[in-house]
């Protein structure tokens, strides 16, 4: 396809879901919008299956997904993330409730299954496991699940988690633009009764430990400005303020992220060595806080990766969701109440709202980018005024990005890596 065409009607989508996201006051999500014209696009043909390779935005996707995640991580202090740490274990619980639930409908259903793993035949539990990552993490989860599937010859198991990978941003992100409305409305009635001071104030006064009360905490778990210092400070010289410069400094870390990575054998993940490096760099003062926002480029590859959510779209065919459809379902409603109850019930031991906790919960369906752009239309969907959607966006946004990497990138990482070995096995 020629590239400035494929590149315009990219651009083309992303603007009509913008404006629908604006429009429904982010009812309808921009990310849950451009999914639905993708898919559509994709199984109808009116896409072509390279209309995304052929843009330059996967490419462009595949170079500076690595800036953006040190980005995210000098939007938060060491302090700030080490406040977190209630938003790590609802991640924790939510991975554990999806493969419990999984198992629970293996239980129920897999006798429907026939056949032996060695004639080629996927059992009950091969469903669970590649459900369970496929559901719970992102790509390293679907690529770990396919090779322990192609391993054994079990085609049917290699392609369902890259089928859950594309059609769950479907469920995921109507469902948390709903749930996190919600809590957004929460937080500007906090606001209003002055429980909740403005973003880069010192403290939080919102009842953050006792929000079903409204009881101020003596110590919220607080989070920290998504928007950069008025007057920030950075040890940089100003040569490598500018965009050229900035993009240098922040490449130089995503490529020490990759030596890591590539030391340890994909141990520590290139993303979390990414994220820590921005939380560290920022800290010691070497990168200011939100690194990258306001350099010209920063538009462009946060489009470019947000692309990267739909890849998976363009290669899915009507036949491979026919032949899947009931594992598929089984998979996401028992999947869903595995989030939701789990999430729900740990947040709520742990003081959050439940709003908050499923909305936690729910970011192992999709992870970054949606994390951030899904908390930002929330914080603007229901602020009236700059000031109220700052301060929205500091409480909900930091526990969305933490939330979307202890599932997707952590937790639900370590998880399949231990159970994927059990495919095949009878």
């Amino acid at each position: 396809m020629n590239p400035v065409l494929a590149f315009v009607i990219v651009m083309l989508v992303w603007t009509v879901s913008d404006l629908v996201a604006k429009k429904t006051q982010s009812l309808l999500s921009s990310l849950f919008v451009a999914s639905i014209i993708f898919l559509v696009g994709f199984l109808t043909d009116v896409f072509p299956e390279d209309l995304l390779a052929s843009s330059s935005l996967l490419a462009l996707a595949g170079v500076v997904v690595g800036f953006v995640i040190v980005h995210l991580g000098t939007m938060i202090s060491l302090d700030d993330f080490k406040k977190q740490w209630k938003t790590l274990l609802v991640g924790i619980a939510t991975v554990v409730g999806i493969g419990l639930t999984l198992l629970l409908a293996g239980f129920l259903f897999g006798p429907r299954i026939s056949g032996s793993a060695a004639d080629g035949y996927a059992q009950a539990l091969d469903f669970v496991i590649a459900g369970t990552g496929a559901l719970s993490g992102g790509a390293i989860s679907v690529l770990i699940v396919q090779e322990a599937a192609l391993g054994v010859g079990l085609t049917s198991i290699a392609v369902f988690p890259v089928l859950i990978a594309a059609l769950q941003g479907l469920i995921g992100f109507p469902l948390t633009s709903i749930i996190l409305r919600r809590e957004a409305a929460r937080l500007k009635a906090e606001y209003r009764a002055g429980r909740l001071v403005p973003a880069g104030g010192a403290a939080s006064a919102a009842a953050d430990d006792n929000p079903s009360t409204g009881a101020a905490a003596p110590a919220p778990d607080t989070a920290p400005d998504p928007t950069p210092d008025p007057a920030p400070e950075t040890r940089l010289p100003a040569f490598l303020r500018t965009t050229a410069g900035t993009l240098f400094v922040v490449g130089a870390v995503v490529l020490v992220s990759l030596g890591i990575n590539n030391l340890t054998d994909g141990i520590l993940n290139t993303f979390v060595v990414a994220l820590v490096l921005g939380i560290a760099l920022r800290t010691a003062g070497i990168l200011r806080p939100s690194v990258l926002s306001g350099i010209d480029a920063f538009g462009l590859m946060m489009i470019a990766v947000m692309i990267l959510v739909f890849g998976p779209l363009a290669t899915v065919k009507p036949s491979d969701v026919a032949a899947l459809a009931g594992p598929l379902l089984i998979a996401f409603v028992f999947g869903v109440v595995g989030i939701t109850g789990f999430s729900a019930l740990v947040g709520k031991l742990l003081g959050y709202s439940v709003p908050m906790s499923v909305a936690i919960g729910l970011t192992s369906l999709y992870g970054f980018p949606g994390t951030m752009i899904l908390s930002q239309e929330a914080a603007k969907g229901a602020g009236e005024t700059p000031e109220e959607v700052a301060a929205i966006e500091h409480e909900i946004l930091p526990k969305m990005i933490v939330a979307g990497f202890s599932t997707v990138t952590i937790t639900s990482v370590v998880i399949t890596s231990i159970i994927a070995g059990r495919i095949g096995g009878g």
